[in-house]
């Protein structure tokens, strides 16, 4: 568990620079979600089958397609594309645009529309079940997303349906560009809620490795799982902490170094 939160920070680092050198991106959602993320490429599914398109893999979504530069890092350290590809990101004729393409190697599915990965999962989920393959379907979410109808309806629906092989996350930093979530669209008890719809609710602390791992692997019979984690917006700096303007500033070459040497002090110091 030390070794992801090592690799976490790293990848941290990979979004950082991505973001100063090429002036784009949404850096604080991507510093929350990195966690989630490398919970799910170095530990919990098969990358390998993945960067194959093995029929038996399994699949991520990005519902949250404004942070493709978190996943890019990931995928990138995965050996899904060379590394050095990361300097293209949001650059004219990249591979690399601040929403995920499905041009890109380990990119299931294009999002960036808020709401729309849920409802991709779902219908992946119904038809890998009627396949009867043992394939598993994560979809990751931001917060302030649920404030889209369309979320909604695919809760509904993948309970109907009871799909026990769909894990949705939701990055839970209370924070969206406009301000505090529950100031723009109050979500209150998200516990409660996901389970007045018939989902089985786990929540965890969205930064600590073991707990994200035992929470996206659990598994309910015909049952989907809503993994509720806990974060926060730009997590590994205080220059970026918790603050709504963060979602989509750009450091200067002054924040750079700050937060570029906070986040070599988590690696250093493995916490």
């Amino acid at each position: 568990m030390s070794d992801l939160r090592k690799i976490a920070f790293e990848r941290r680092l990979d979004v950082l620079e991505m973001i100063h050198d090429t002036k784009a991106g949404h850096i604080g959602g991507s510093m929350s979600c990195m966690d989630i993320l490398v919970a799910l490429y170095y530990e919990i599914m098969d990358a390998e089958k993945i960067r194959s398109r093995s029929e038996d893999r399994d699949w991520f979504i990005l519902s949250k397609g404004h942070c493709g530069e978190a996943l890019y890092a990931v995928l990138a350290d995965k050996g899904f594309f060379p590394k050095e590809e990361l300097g293209s990101f949001a650059q004219f004729n990249t591979r690399l645009p601040e929403h995920p393409s499905h041009h890109l190697p380990g990119i299931e599915i294009g999002t960036g529309a808020l709401g729309h990965g849920l409802s991709a999962g779902v219908g992946v989920a119904l038809s890998l079940r009627r396949q009867k393959k043992a394939s598993h379907v994560y979809v990751l979410m931001g917060d302030g997303e649920q404030a889209e109808g369309s979320v909604w309806e695919a809760i509904m629906a993948a309970h109907k349906f009871d799909l026990d092989n769909l894990t949705a996350i939701v990055d839970r930093n209370c924070l969206q560009i406009s301000g505090a979530t529950e100031d723009i669209m109050p979500l209150e008890n998200l516990w409660k809620r996901y389970a007045s719809f018939g989902w089985h609710i786990v929540e965890c602390d969205g930064h600590d490795p073991q707990a994200v791992c035992r929470s996206l692997t659990l598994r309910i019979p015909d049952t989907p799982v809503m993994v509720i984690a806990n974060t926060i917006k730009g997590y590994g700096s205080p220059v970026m902490e918790n603050k709504a303007d963060w979602h989509h500033l750009i450091p200067t070459d002054e924040q750079y170094v700050r937060i570029k040497d906070d986040l070599l002090k988590h690696i250093g110091s493995g916490k």
